[in-house]
């Protein structure tokens, strides 16, 4: 319990209120979940405006609310604020304590990887003995407990229970994915940071934010408002990630496998297997606190694949770096990282290899792509899923990203699918996309092979692999299902091989299996 007046010292009141002494249980800005005791918080949202529930909230025992427009005829307490969203999430860091400030806060931003770089930042800080929080897309982990998650980065009173729950668990260290919708919509006003990273951005969610300037705009906002106390990590190969090197306050440490201009460089990089090994160099001294980082070389191994996981390691080892954790600790927790499911992930490697990943965007394309130029390999096949109910813009520069790397891949056809049986109507593919996706396809001479059902566009692959190719599974979420599919056909095209081996790699999937495949893998979720 707290007293209203208490909490209300967190954020700027447009009006103030008589009765300050109430005595607050609790915050909620669902009026579903308002309990007596209650502080209601009026939300207004894109379908909807939490305005609208405020006698709701009071029959369920809403004492005082805070509103942007005075209701009338209400008999409790109303706090007006110009933007209720702020209030929200520093009502929240008050009321939990402002658990951020106690423990070290890891923001992790881009375009692609944010998932990848947040589970390897925490395999290496695991790995030194830390207690670890991570917030993100799968999962949000408390030291050794762990729940689904809903949202990239939860709404603000969300998450400021559960880094209030960390500290609880005496929790050191937290990283969490920052999304761009997060920053906009304020979930992440009241979090302070420690160490911030912005690894790439490219033109993914335009639509949410109307431009790209824009979501460049909100999604360095991150960066550009990190405080002095803090490091903020920047990718000199990225020019919008280098860009904002004096546009923050914070202390800058820059990397770069191209550039050698920064505190940390890549060289030596072997990519052969599809899994990078190379050294890490250390250019400039830094230092954090007590932890000095001087110039020197290491070698680094990862298990799992792609270039675009060397990008993601590196933020993750000038995290470890920063945090003070010793150099055979990275090693050994980036060796020891699995990886995440459908991020350049191997699911199929014997005569012939299956690689799933998710395509999102044109920057996730170039990047899984680029992979391949350094992998040894006969012939190509490249099964894509349409990506639907994203706009005819968004799939034009994906299918232009592709043909960018078809002559350098040595490939002139492509498998598509709508994928119509695995996807819900948010991402149903429009004649449009198709439409668009071909155009550009024909316009480079690349043969497309286009089959309404995703079964049909793997068996197409799968059918024609001899030994020595590389499959592709390549899209967002209509393939999500692919590599399930894929396993399918291989156990039935090869009976003899053991369903328990290949399997294995759907064992922890959260997205893409059916209900018989859950059985037969032992899972009692979904």
């Amino acid at each position: 319990m707290v007293k209203l007046h208490e909490l209300l010292t967190a954020i700027e009141v447009q009006k103030t209120i008589d009765d300050q002494d109430i005595e607050i249980s609790g915050l909620s800005y669902h009026s579903g979940k308002v309990k007596d005791g209650h502080l209601f918080v009026c939300i207004k949202g894109y379908k909807t405006d939490g305005h609208k529930y405020l006698s709701q909230a009071i029959s369920n025992g809403a004492v005082a609310c805070v509103v942007e427009d005075v209701q009338e005829g209400l008999e409790i307490p109303q706090i007006v604020v110009k933007n209720s969203r702020i209030a929200l999430a520093r009502l929240a860091a008050e009321f939990y304590g402002k658990p951020s400030e106690k423990m070290n806060m890891i923001g992790i931003t881009a375009t692609n990887g944010k998932t990848t770089t947040s589970f390897m930042t925490n395999a290496i800080l695991e790995e030194e003995g830390y207690r670890t929080g991570l917030i993100g897309t799968v999962s949000i982990k408390i030291d050794d407990f762990a729940i689904p998650s809903e949202l990239t980065t939860p709404e603000s009173l969300d998450l400021q229970f559960y880094l209030g729950q960390m500290v609880d668990k005496d929790v050191s260290h937290v990283t969490m994915e920052v999304s761009s919708n997060a920053l906009e919509t304020h979930r992440v006003e009241a979090v302070d940071y420690d160490i911030v990273t912005l690894n790439n951005i490219s033109r993914e969610h335009i639509d949410s934010h109307g431009s790209f300037e824009k979501y460049f705009e909100v999604k360095s906002g991150l960066i550009r408002h990190a405080s002095e106390k803090s490091f903020a990590i920047l990718n000199l190969d990225d020019e919008y990630s280098t860009s904002l090197i004096d546009q923050t306050k914070a202390q800058v440490i820059t990397f770069g496998l191209d550039s050698k201009d920064g505190h940390i460089a890549c060289k030596n990089l072997d990519l052969t297997t599809g899994r990078a090994k190379f050294t890490i160099e250390i250019l400039k001294p830094f230092s954090r606190y007590e932890t000095k980082i001087e110039p020197g070389e290491f070698k680094i191994e990862l298990s799992v694949p792609g270039l675009h996981s060397v990008y993601n390691a590196m933020v993750a080892i000038t995290i470890g770096l920063l945090c003070g954790v010793p150099v055979s600790s990275i090693q050994k927790g980036l060796k020891n990282f699995g990886g995440v499911e459908r991020r350049f992930e191997f699911i199929f490697e014997e005569d012939i290899k299956i690689v799933d990943d998710h395509f999102a965007n044109a920057g996730n394309i170039d990047v899984t792509l680029q992979t391949l130029k350094y992998m040894e390999y006969k012939d190509l096949h490249l099964v894509y899923a349409i990506r639907g109910e994203r706009g005819p813009t968004v799939n034009r520069e994906n299918a232009e990203a592709i043909v960018k790397w078809a002559k350098t891949l040595g490939f002139n056809e492509i498998i598509a699918t709508k994928s119509v049986s695995h996807v819900t109507s948010k991402d149903y593919v429009t004649d449009e996309e198709t439409a668009v996706f071909e155009e550009v396809m024909t316009e480079a001479g690349i043969q497309v092979a286009l089959y309404d059902e995703l079964d049909d566009a793997i068996e197409q692959a799968l059918t024609h692999a001899e030994p020595g190719d590389v499959v592709i599974l390549a899209g967002a979420q209509g393939m999500d299902y692919g590599a399930g599919v894929a396993l399918q056909q291989i156990a039935k095209m090869r009976p003899n091989l053991s369903r328990e081996k290949l399997f294995f790699p759907l064992r922890n999937r959260v997205a893409g299996l059916t209900k018989e495949q859950r059985q037969m893998l032992g899972r009692s979720d979904g």
